[in-house]
């Protein structure tokens, strides 16, 4: 099965993403949440702990890295936005602890483990994890 609608493979990426993590005990609070700075894919939380989850998905022959390229600053900065805006109507999640991650997802018909990275702060990625 080869996905040509990004719409589709998107909502299929996330779904593959929002399954892996929930069956590690992560409860989905949002998805595809939009705001006027940006939107966010999937936030899961756990007792005291949020995961802010930017979910790519790409084809073994996609150019920009597996979704890699399209996390850079300009990307990292709409998220920082929408989060902020978020949390402010989510007021009761103030205090948890928030990580930021990229899921990237392989499409259909490839079927590569999901590759987590942890964005450790706003502006560079830190090493690969598994979830």
């Amino acid at each position: 099965m080869v996905m040509a609608d990004p719409r589709l493979s998107g909502s299929w990426a996330e779904q593959r993403a929002l399954r892996l993590l929930q069956s590690r005990g992560w409860r989905l609070l949002d998805r595809n949440w939009h705001c006027r700075w940006g939107e966010l894919d999937l936030v899961m939380a756990k007792p005291g702990r949020l995961l802010l989850v930017e979910v790519k998905g790409r084809s073994r022959q996609s150019r920009d890295g597996r979704g890699l390229a399209a996390l850079r600053r300009p990307k990292r900065l709409r998220l920082e936005r929408a989060w902020l805006c978020w949390l402010a109507s989510h007021p009761e999640h103030d205090h948890d602890a928030v990580q930021l991650v990229a899921a990237l997802v392989s499409l259909p018909p490839f079927r590569a483990p999901v590759r987590w990275l942890v964005l450790s702060d706003w502006g560079s990625a830190s090493q690969e994890r598994g979830w």
